[in-house]
């Protein structure tokens, strides 16, 4: 294997995701891959670095929202304007795959690798290395080949990949998907060893996943099929696209192409890899200082302990006395205070 396989893979990052678990920070203007969580660049630029280093940024292409759609741009000079493309609306994952496919294949390309923008993974030499092994695998056949998250602990919050064993590198075929299973049911999983998490990543010929499209969501090919044909240079009529988008069933790539594929691959990822999906999941990724305060940001604190800190603007301060196992945000005119064990409500804060 060389990275010769990479040589005609185009890169496809999905970034018209809206959390809320990281408000005040995130809103629907700026959601969480436009944050810069860590460092000084955000999720979103991260993520294009890491393709890059897969392949050349005129074969880079992002699929966003239209609300995001400048946004995404500003943040990514270094890919050409057509390179980014904005949905209508939101119809889950099958409808951004599917739009995604019809669009590099009409550029030519003839494989493609769907990558996420919100997760924080690393070192990009065992990324690049296991898109290589992937792009690899589905040469010439019509697999699909996910990268499948060794557990390092029983996650309830993520699917999982079920296959023969997790060990080695090599693509191995995926025997099912499984929903997010509860506490018992992931230990058992992971006690196992035949089950990864499901990254939502994937690699595949172009013509393969248009053909799988065709078997399992016809009514996806046909209608943003036509809309993409009619493409000038690459660039997508947006009224005929929010035409086509408003027709789609809302439905996930997983339910309604991968989950019913008979050829599904899986190649385990060495690399490490963060879904970082709330302020505490978080802290495992910034400076800590002696009393186990995670920190971005400068903390000034008296008898404070195993706190999260986090602030927009890395050089604001923030002063905390006689608080545990805290999350503390600053961003803007909006501030958070809330238990680490009580972070995953913030959604529902939304909700309510």
């Amino acid at each position: 294997m060389t990275v010769t396989a990479l040589n005609d893979l185009s890169c496809v990052i999905m970034a018209g995701g809206a959390g809320t678990r990281f408000w005040p920070a995130s809103t629907e203007d700026k959601p969480k891959q436009l944050l810069t969580l860590i460092g000084d660049r955000s999720l979103l630029q991260l993520a294009v670095d890491r393709a890059i280093a897969c392949v050349p940024a005129e074969r880079v292409l992002v699929v966003t929202s239209r609300r995001l759609h400048d946004a995404v741009r500003a943040q990514l000079p270094e890919l050409p304007a057509r390179n980014v493309i904005a949905e209508p609306e939101r119809k889950d994952t099958a409808a951004a795959t599917a739009l995604a496919t019809l669009a590099v294949q009409a550029r030519g390309g003839r494989k493609l690798c769907i990558l996420t923008a919100d997760h924080l993974i690393g070192p990009t030499e065992l990324f690049v290395a296991a898109v290589t092994r992937a792009a690899a695998a589905c040469e010439d056949t019509d697999a699909i080949v996910t990268f499948g998250v060794v557990p390092t602990h029983p996650a309830t919050g993520f699917g999982y990949l079920e296959v023969e064993r997790i060990d080695g590198d090599e693509a191995r075929p995926v025997k099912r998907f499984v929903e997010k299973p509860d506490l018992a049911t992931a230990s058992a999983y992971v006690a196992s060893g035949r089950f990864l998490w499901n990254s939502g990543m994937f690699v595949f010929e172009t013509a393969a996943m248009l053909a799988a499209l065709h078997t399992h969501l016809p009514s996806h090919l046909t209608t943003l099929g036509d809309v993409v044909a009619k493409a000038v240079d690459g660039v997508i009529d947006d009224h005929a696209l929010a035409a086509a988008f408003a027709a789609l069933p809302r439905i996930s790539i997983d339910k309604g192409v991968m989950e019913k594929h008979h050829n599904v691959r899986c190649v385990p990822a060495r690399f490490a890899w963060s879904d970082v999906g709330s302020f505490p999941s978080l802290a495992e990724h910034l400076p800590t200082d002696p009393a186990g305060n995670a920190v971005r940001g400068h903390l000034r604190s008296l008898d404070a302990h195993n706190n999260v800190v986090w602030c927009e603007d890395a050089g604001d301060e923030v002063a905390i006395v006689g608080l545990s196992d805290v999350v503390v945000v600053r961003a803007g005119q909006r501030t958070l205070v809330v238990p680490r064990n009580r972070a995953e409500d913030i959604k529902k804060l939304f909700e309510h």
